[in-house]
């Protein structure tokens, strides 16, 4: 067994509202291993882009610790800002820069390397991606699958330890969708990184992570592979939510094929 890159022990999270405290997150802990792909699943305020956000420095804990790998990122009253804790992210909206190229988008973030070496990490991200041939052009040019490789070439560029991504697949079509699902973890696993996904697909899930939470109300009520998930759901609620999702993914799918009105 590798070791746990990723751990959250018993991180609580909450909102200030004008009528008080907002509790988002209650005591949820995990530990993700180095290599691996996890995702947290659930419904929307479910409490799951809570969490992310967290992981990448964007809310402060209540409750709990969060570290990668020997270093602790957070706690109650300690942060370590977002540009220190060597987590890249890929965001719902690629967030890619419109005057920029592509091979600019990519070396955005690598600004401390001299031009050569900066050059040879774009040419490597570039080919890791299959966008060689798109170097010069403008993120408008590319379709909407391309765009999203662009934004997991960019956020991989600087070696992240840990890569975050929010609902990365929402914006595309459903073909387009799962066949990205599928090169995004062919091409994580070719690079070792540890990531950590939020959806509330469960195609998408089952189609790119290693370990699964799914989450209710703040808490992960069940932390398993895709098989314990199918096969030894943990409780009604996670029996129930797996189906639900199955059955309406085959209705989706039904209905693109003319097979239901």
């Amino acid at each position: 067994m590798s070791e746990e890159l990723l751990k959250l022990n018993d991180v609580s999270l909450a909102y200030d509202t004008p009528e008080g405290l907002l509790p988002v997150v209650d005591h949820l802990s995990l530990g993700l291993e180095k290599g691996h792909i996890g995702c947290l699943l659930g419904a929307s305020g479910c409490g799951k882009t809570t969490v992310l956000r967290a992981i990448a420095g964007f809310e402060p804990l209540r409750t709990g610790t969060i570290s990668l790998g020997a270093v602790v990122l957070s706690s109650p009253g300690f942060m370590v800002e977002p540009q220190d804790r060597n987590v890249g992210m890929m965001f719902q909206d690629y967030a890619l820069f419109p005057h920029l190229t592509i091979e600019k988008n990519i070396g955005f973030g690598l600004q401390h390397l001299d031009k050569p070496a900066r050059g040879k990490r774009v040419e490597e991200m570039l080919e890791l991606v299959g966008l060689t041939d798109v170097a010069r052009r403008y993120p408008h040019e590319l379709s909407g699958g391309q765009q999203q490789r662009v934004a997991l070439a960019r956020a991989l560029a600087p070696e992240p330890e840990l890569l975050l991504l929010d609902e990365p697949f929402s914006n595309l079509d459903v073909d387009t969708r799962e066949r990205l699902a599928f090169e995004v973890r062919d091409i994580l696993k070719s690079t070792g990184h540890t990531a950590l996904l939020v959806t509330h697909n469960q195609a998408e899930a089952f189609a790119i992570a290693d370990r699964i939470g799914v989450m209710e109300k703040g808490v992960i009520v069940q932390w398993d592979t895709p098989y314990g998930l199918h096969h030894q759901p943990a409780s009604a609620f996670v029996s129930d939510f797996i189906r639900r999702e199955a059955l309406m993914a085959q209705r989706a799918q039904a209905y693109l094929r003319g097979e239901g009105s």
